[in-house]
């Protein structure tokens, strides 16, 4: 019956105008950034806390250690980002594209996604503590150890991707599309999957632990 009523999540429409070349000056904090390509750049240790890109493509860039606290990512799509310690914390993402990413350790604690697809790549250690997740689409991709804790997830899907060790402690899901993921694995928070639409065969597969939250002995 649940499925019946679950709502789907909005996909972004992205339309990139023509765009001009990064001219390759550092980031800068609170900076502006419309309409650019950063193709290749190597952004690692760069500052652009509480930048905006807006209309921006950034193309296989290093990510490595960049501040991007509070910034706000809208209508842009990052392609083939790679890199470890990015600091997005409390950033604004808004009509995204994620394609491909190899991140690692990416801080996104308190952020705001909107209308977000996250496709292929993989991420590992994803820190979403605390943040608020509303039409955003995992497609394709490996999530290990992804932490959801506290988090809100609103008409999130997850569709052929991987979902190795999650934690979902004290998360809040609704109209979360679960039944889609390759692999499946809570690693906390399993009482918080109400809200959340899982499908038989993964249901089977959480019965054990299950069972252990909620101190059910089972014997043969």
């Amino acid at each position: 019956m649940a499925s019946r009523h679950l709502r789907r999540a909005r996909r972004p429409d992205l339309r990139l105008p023509p765009l001009e070349p990064h001219t390759g000056e550092a980031l800068e904090p609170d900076g502006d950034y419309d309409g650019l390509r950063f193709h290749a750049t190597d952004l690692t240790g760069q500052d652009g806390t509480g930048a905006r890109f807006l209309d921006c493509a950034l193309e296989a860039c290093v990510l490595t250690e960049t501040r991007l606290a509070h910034a706000r990512i809208l209508d842009s799509a990052l392609t083939g980002p790679h890199g470890v310690g990015t600091d997005l914390a409390e950033a604004t993402l808004r009509d995204v594209t994620l394609t491909d990413a190899r991140l690692g350790g990416t801080q996104l604690h308190g952020a705001v996604l909107e209308r977000v697809i996250v496709r292929g790549g993989k991420l590992d250690c994803l820190n979403l503590r605390s943040a608020r997740l509303r039409d955003v689409v995992f497609d394709g991709c490996v999530l290990v150890e992804p932490d959801f804790g506290a988090a809100r997830l609103e008409r999130v899907e997850f569709v052929d991707c991987t979902l190795k060790e999650a934690d979902l402690t004290a998360a809040t899901l609704t109209d979360v599309d679960l039944r889609g993921a390759a692999r499946l694995e809570i690693a906390r928070g399993l009482d918080r999957l109400a809200g959340a639409v899982i499908g038989t065969a993964q249901l089977l597969d959480l019965a054990p632990l299950l069972a252990t939250e909620l101190g059910i002995r089972v014997e043969d």
